[in-house]
């Protein structure tokens, strides 16, 4: 087992299969261990490479094999398909993993800290309960559209609904108006929930040096401040700011061919979560750039009148990307505050 220097691992809920292999890549051994068995293997095998798909409970496994000595790399799963060979089964996958990870150009995931995991788990929860919320207000905008009574989208028009649930001589039925009543004290339930979630965000942000610095530029709350320490990998990894704009999926998709670039549209194939709230944090600044006229933001006068705001919001979000990349591996705070920009 000496000879082994990577093992492919093939995540599972109880059966794992294995695949090791040596220097020049050859089949050293194939295993295929249950739960209980695959973490006393490691500990007992030396010290190598352990190569795996960036999927659920990746980055678990792969703390604890790092703290047995042993170099984790994590792979998306999209680069691992194209060295599965013909059938698709554990060990080809396996043997797929092993394979990418020998790759000199291949790209892996950095294994999150158990902080950056809490994290994500505070931005999902939120996620989800705001999406619950929009679907209790849609429920309840339909069903009361049916007896005529009908609402604008969104939860600032959800008081006309309320208030007319609780006129006592309004033309709906008292069956309705006792399940509206029921919406109601879900949809405040949700709010509540995700009002003090923004709270522990907020305070999570300005605990952390990191999002700190990154709030002092214009578009920036504490919200994508966290998200960029939560979800994105060391910035120092991105030879340049524009690598990490690409990362985000903030570049324009290609389809070049015989030397001819074809660009299109924004490819979104990165980060989603960052990607969405630069976006909107760069909304909020075009809003301004509309309203107060300073000389610091004449080029996006200038592409506001050439082109529509979201074509424009996504230029400003790339360059918002490209900056905070600049700042945050130079330690630099931004050298344009909020305050000169209205």
């Amino acid at each position: 087992m000496s000879e082994v220097t990577i093992i492919g691992i093939d995540l599972a809920k109880r059966v794992f299969q294995l695949h090791g292999a040596r220097y020049n890549g050859s089949v050293a051994f194939r295993k295929k261990l249950s739960r209980g068995q695959l973490l006393a293997f490691i500990a007992r095998h030396p010290k190598c490479v352990i190569a795996m798909e960036a999927c659920a409970t990746a980055h678990g496994w792969g703390r604890e094999f790092g703290k047995l000595g042993h170099e984790v790399r994590l792979i998306p799963p999209v680069y691992v398909k194209p060295f599965v060979k013909r059938q698709k089964n554990d060990a080809a996958d396996a043997e797929a993993i092993v394979e990418a990870a020998l790759r000199p150009t291949m790209r892996f995931v950095a294994v999150k800290t158990e902080d950056q995991q809490a994290r994500a788990m505070l931005f999902r929860t939120r996620q989800m309960f705001v999406g619950q919320r929009t679907q209790m207000i849609n429920a309840l905008r339909g069903h009361l559209a049916e007896h005529g009574l009908v609402a604008a989208r969104g939860p600032a028009h959800l008081k006309r609904l309320a208030d007319a649930i609780a006129e006592d001589d309004t033309s709906l039925p008292d069956e309705v108006r006792e399940l509206g009543q029921m919406y109601l004290e879900q949809i405040d339930g949700l709010s509540a929930r995700i009002a003090e979630l923004d709270g522990k965000m907020k305070r999570a942000a300005k605990e952390a040096n990191l999002a700190r610095r990154a709030q002092t530029m214009p578009g920036v709350g504490p919200v994508t401040a966290l998200a960029i320490e939560t979800f994105a990998p060391d910035l120092a990894t991105f030879k340049r700011g524009r690598d990490f704009a690409a990362w985000l999926g903030l570049v324009p998709k290609q389809h070049s061919t015989g030397g001819k670039a074809r660009l299109g549209k924004t490819s979104k194939m990165g980060q989603r979560d960052i990607r969405t709230l630069l976006v909107s944090g760069a909304m909020a600044v075009l809003q301004a750039v509309e309203r107060f006229d300073t000389p610091k933001n004449g080029w996006l006068k200038r592409l506001l009148t050439r082109k529509p705001r979201m074509v424009a919001a996504i230029a400003l979000a790339k360059k918002m990307a490209r900056a905070l990349w600049a700042m945050l591996t130079k330690q630099e705070d931004y050298r344009n505050p909020v305050a000169e920009l209205v």
